[in-house]
């Protein structure tokens, strides 16, 4: 089984920053994806540059933090952030003209960055949302990257990741027993979704998952992978 161990939120701070790059060093995350409006990106992009072995993707944000296009007004709040949440299945479809603005400034500003982009995934995985689904279709192929694999994607498994996305890795689903877990699952390929870091002050400030971080940063460095498993 092809197996792709991803951690999420790469330069969302210093600390989970820092964490992933341990993870991958000592550990058997494979991948990772950046967040072009986080705390720490420019750090992440050099620590990027550091470690060609982390394959790198983008972490499309629509959900959290400030835009980078600056004539998206129906995307953003008063105070300039983006006025979606992780509860954005419940709120009115987005101004799509505005979204794919604002994703096509994160791409072209990862790109140009001189990293490879090795495929596209999301915060709180907005892409899966049905009406962004079209513009999701859109911008995997014209720039040639694989996506996250999401339900609004079922029937589009060329330009799916993986075929299967295994988000159990996550508060009391993070346990050493995850390869066993995984090994049940009939598919050829699957992605871990994951999310090491170390929780630092900034961290705390702007998540609600801190410690638990920490605890996947540490199992995602020393358990064993077994010889079924072909980390990519």
């Amino acid at each position: 089984m092809r197996v792709e161990i991803n951690a999420d939120d790469f330069g969302l701070t210093k600390g989970v920053t820092d964490g992933i790059i341990e993870a991958h060093e000592n550990g058997c995350v494979t991948s990772t994806t950046l967040m072009m409006n986080g705390l720490a990106t420019n750090y992440a992009i050099e620590k990027a540059a550091e470690h060609p072995s982390l394959k790198i993707g983008i972490h499309l944000v629509l959900t959290w933090g400030k835009p980078l296009h600056t004539m998206i007004p129906d995307l953003i709040n008063s105070d300039g952030t983006f006025r979606f949440t992780s509860n954005f299945h419940e709120m009115e479809a987005p101004n799509l003209e505005e979204v794919e603005l604002e994703w096509r400034a994160q791409l072209e500003a990862y790109l140009a960055t001189g990293l490879p982009l090795d495929h596209i995934d999301s915060h709180h995985h907005v892409h899966g949302w049905a009406p962004l689904r079209n513009l999701v279709i859109k911008l995997a192929q014209e720039y040639e990257v694989p996506v996250r694999r999401v339900d609004s994607l079922a029937d589009h498994p060329d330009i799916c990741w993986t075929e299967k996305l295994w988000t159990g890795f996550y508060k009391n689903g993070v346990t050493d027993d995850l390869f066993d877990i995984i090994q049940k699952e009939n598919v050829s390929s699957v992605e871990v979704m994951t999310h090491p870091g170390k929780a630092d002050e900034n961290l705390r400030e702007v998540s609600s998952y801190t410690d638990a971080r920490e605890k996947e940063m540490d199992i995602l460095s020393r358990i064993q992978v077994p010889d079924w498993v072909e980390l990519t």
